[in-house]
């Protein structure tokens, strides 16, 4: 168990990469990366430079050490790829007098969405990334930035022999979603449109909380990328991926298996299974399985059902339709289960029995009439603990839910 708890998921290492890091990584002669949160990369001209991404406010000094070194002259252009501060954080600082900034169509609207919705979204982030990130008591708010320029479906801008061509590739992680092309060179940069690590399931609905994403519009950008031909894809963390004929396998790969759970989820649909059925079916067929680090093919399950069908399942019947929850009756059905020991007492013969998830509704309720209801606390730290190991610890939003379950129920029964 401890081994577990332990383990690093991979997108965890990927976003502390840069912590490490002495030197920029050359990935050409003129494209050079500092690993952040979200990477941000150097494109040099011999009339200026771009950068495509400025990493996180956090380490925005840091990255402007690692490209020190490499610049050759004037900033001309900061490319936001997309409008979430491990993006953007860095901007600020790295403006210089002629610089202009470029957004995705409704940068403005989608950042200020974000900004305004932080009393919502900070104590979400915080539970899941909070470990990972290491802000510390007073982290730095994310700048205020607006864009010079807004992209509307494509736009060109050449500089010192270089073109970048600017599409918008949305769904990825936000609407407003750019990719940056180079066609003299070939080279893609696609920030996190296929997700925090290549060759892995996009995350249509986050576990924080986002505006969930478009399996068909994500399908579409994909393959805006995959016709360019690029030989070097430039993501949002990790190494550059090399090889045209590779890169063309990846992509096919991930079209092929995002596709297979759209159909997956829609011919479910029209056989009449319910959405947590179908979720708890699904099985990848050989050979198509693709990483789960940061989405997962079950709750793109889910994801794609809502897009679909709506907020309406038809399971819970009329109770769906009003602002009052199943937990409403928890005192009910402790007290006709004789106390919330009863009810601590059969969670945990379904936890022996290998059925965790089963255990924690039961002591949902317990908790729910009784908040510190000490058996049922320690059943709800135990099978929060089975569903860890049994994850394996390679989805980030998966394990630091679950540990950071765990750890709020060791600070109740402490106190």
């Amino acid at each position: 168990m401890s081994d577990t708890k332990e383990a690093t998921p991979k997108l965890a290492g990927l976003v502390r990469s840069g912590d490490a890091q002495s030197e920029a990584i050359a990935i050409t002669e003129f494209v050079f990366q500092a690993n952040d949160v979200s990477n941000a990369y150097l494109v040099t001209t011999s009339e200026g430079d771009v950068m495509i991404n400025t990493g996180f406010m956090d380490n925005v000094e840091r990255n402007k050490g690692l490209f020190a070194p490499h610049r050759t002259g004037p900033l001309a252009f900061i490319i936001l790829t997309q409008s979430h501060a491990d993006h953007f954080g860095g901007v600020p600082e790295f403006l210089e007098e002629g610089t202009q900034v470029v957004g995705g169509p409704g940068f403005a609207e989608a950042n200020a969405d974000m900004m305004d919705m932080t009393a919502f979204f900070g104590p979400r982030t915080m539970k899941l990334w909070g470990s990972t990130l290491k802000r510390g008591g007073t982290p730095k708010p994310p700048p205020l930035v607006v864009p010079d320029i807004l992209v509307d479906r494509k736009l060109t801008l050449e500089l010192g022999g270089r073109c970048f061509e600017l599409i918008h590739t949305p769904e990825g992680e936000t609407v407003d979603s750019l990719t940056v092309w180079m066609p003299r060179e070939k080279i893609a940069f696609t920030g996190n449109l296929f997700g925090p690590v290549w060759l892995s399931m996009p995350f249509l609905c986050t576990l924080r909380g986002d505006k969930p994403r478009s399996v068909r519009q994500y399908l579409k950008s994909l393959e805006k990328v995959r016709d360019l031909g690029a030989e070097i894809v430039v993501t949002g963390h990790g190494d550059a991926i090399q090889g045209a004929e590779r890169i063309r396998a990846d992509l096919d790969k991930m079209h092929a298996a995002v596709t297979y759970v759209r159909d997956y989820t829609l011919e479910g649909m029209k056989e009449g299974k319910t959405v947590h059925q179908l979720m708890r079916e699904f099985a990848w067929p050989d050979g198509m399985a693709i990483g789960e680090f940061h989405g997962k093919a079950s709750w793109a399950v889910k994801t794609i059902w809502e897009e679909y069908s709506g907020w309406f399942h038809y399971e819970d019947g009329t109770t769906e339709l009003y602002g009052v929850p199943r937990s409403s009756v928890d005192a009910d059905l402790a007290e006709l289960a004789g106390g919330p020991d009863k009810l601590a007492e059969r969670a945990q013969t379904k936890l022996d029995a290998g059925k965790p998830l089963e255990a924690l509704h039961l002591v949902a309720i317990a908790l729910g009439a009784v908040p510190g209801d000490v058996a049922s606390l320690k059943v709800k730290k135990a099978a929060t603990e089975a569903l860890l190991a049994a994850s394996g610890g390679s989805n980030l939003s998966e394990t630091m839910w679950l540990r950071s379950e765990i750890a709020e129920v060791d600070q109740a029964l402490g106190s």
